[in-house]
């Protein structure tokens, strides 16, 4: 079985982990995490073209029931009241697709209003016909949902308020209940008083759990999309160190063909200062080929076939290097491999690269004193694990880590950075991980510890295999 252990090298400038965006993606975690929740409310904002359609859908159900209910039922009720009410709403919709674009987007205080609006048209319809007696009442729950899913939370109170009190208000304020010409209906008033309560139970729980969706979905695709950002940044960074190679390699000729001119020169000047002339010249050639030298000294740097690849160890050896410096922590690194199987060499990918030195970032914060980055590889699969001895994960932080939830970790405050927003951070590692082909999973170890763990198919990631 191969086995090598490497060391964390000196540490270079830190690289930040993905919990530490730029302030281009993040004011700091804690910033995150207080605009977290108001970036979600506001994702999912009501066009005028939502408020459009859902009115008249509404308004046309109203319409269908009163002339069913006249037509085929023979009800007795103040239709022309009840059609005036319609007309009243018909005219209001029609003035507001007419007024504004469709695409348009309302504004919050602008949408509560119109919302208002068809709570009160349809309370007066229902005032008209038996108020919380017409099973109907359960209208005035379509625009509380509306909202819930489209506006704040301060405005989708203030219209569920409206209309449960619109709700109790028709269980004691109502005209008769329409019924057939000689039909005698009577509704109870501790009837109308449950049903009215009923409603009221309706609004909070479908307009809770609307809400709870729209903020999870809205939650997810901000992180999505600080994930891509992320990803198009560590993609810019390695196609300038590319470009960085390639000027290098293409100035490399030039500059030997100036450094041997210039010796000639020197060899031949016929005046003191036409040599000191190119002594000069000769440095600062020199000057430039060592700056060329450092350019390509580091693989990452280069974009051609070679160092488009490389080794599980050099991997492993890249993702700890910026850590090594840290005070009062050793990190390492195992490789081992199964018994007669090649190590293989792995493509060159930001997102792993970038993944994993967050994953060691973040055990770094948190160990007492080690952190062990394990790789291990066999004929089928690769795998790269990242365990500390700190603390470990809650039990109720671990059900959510890999989730778009800014969350804190035991003894966070005691971490060495101060650094406590990790749920984006473990979002969008996981995020970029799981585009690669890797099983990204979370557990704590024993008897303490918190391990991150990837695993890929080794077809997906070995350069060897294309």
């Amino acid at each position: 079985m191969a086995n090598v252990r490497t060391p964390a090298a000196s540490a270079l400038n830190p690289v930040a982990g993905l919990d530490r965006t730029d302030a281009a993606l993040a004011q700091g975690d804690d910033a995150l995490g207080e605009d977290w929740g108001e970036a979600a409310e506001h994702r999912g904002r009501l066009r005028v073209r939502t408020l459009v359609t859902q009115r008249w859908l509404v308004l046309a159900g109203e319409a269908v029931l009163l002339l069913a209910a006249a037509t085929l039922l023979n009800f007795r009720a103040p239709y022309p009241l009840c059609f005036g009410v319609i007309g009243a709403g018909a005219w209001i919709n029609l003035l507001t697709g007419v007024a504004s674009p469709g695409q348009r987007t309302l504004g919050d205080l602008e949408a509560g209003g119109q919302l208002a609006i068809d709570i009160l048209q349809i309370t007066a319809l229902m005032f008209l016909t038996g108020g919380t007696g017409n099973p109907f009442v359960l209208l005035l729950i379509a625009p509380v949902t509306l909202a819930a899913a489209t506006l704040p939370l301060r405005h989708t109170l203030v219209l569920a308020g409206l209309a449960s009190a619109a709700s109790l208000a028709l269980a004691f304020v109502a005209l008769p209940l329409p019924a057939a010409e000689g039909m005698q209906v009577a509704v109870s008033r501790t009837y109308r008083v449950g049903a009215a309560m009923a409603n009221i139970a309706g609004i909070a729980l479908i307009a809770g759990y609307v809400r709870q969706a729209a903020v999870e979905a809205a939650r997810m695709a901000l992180a999505l999309d600080v994930t891509q950002t992320v990803l198009s940044r560590e993609q810019r960074l390695s196609a300038l160190g590319g470009l960085a190679a390639a000027a290098a390699h293409e100035l490399g000729t030039p500059l030997a063909t100036i450094a041997i001119v210039a010796k000639e020169l020197v060899r031949e000047a016929p005046t003191a200062a036409v040599k000191e002339d190119a002594e000069l010249l000769m440095a600062q050639a020199e000057r430039c080929r060592e700056i060329l030298r450092r350019l390509t000294a580091t693989p990452d740097k280069a974009s051609d076939e070679v160092h488009e690849r490389l080794s599980l160890r050099q991997l492993v050896q890249e993702v700890i290097e910026p850590h090594g410096g840290v005070k009062d922590v050793r990190v390492e690194a195992i490789v081992t491999g199964a018994p007669g199987t090649s190590a293989p060499d792995i493509r060159r990918m930001p997102e792993i690269i970038h993944a994993l030195t967050s994953f060691v970032e973040n055990a770094v914060d948190f160990a007492a004193a080690e952190v062990l980055v394990t790789a291990r590889f066999d004929a089928e699969t690769i795998s790269i694990e990242v365990r500390d001895d700190g603390p470990g994960f809650a039990p109720e932080i671990l059900a959510k880590l890999g989730e778009p939830y800014v969350t804190t970790r035991p003894g966070a405050e005691g971490s060495r950075t101060g650094h406590i927003g990790m749920g984006l951070g473990f979002f969008i590692s996981k995020t970029l991980l799981e585009r690669t082909g890797a099983v990204v999973t979370f557990q704590n170890g024993r008897p303490r510890g918190a391990i991150v763990s990837a695993r890929w198919p080794r077809t997906r990631i070995d350069a060897g295999d294309g």
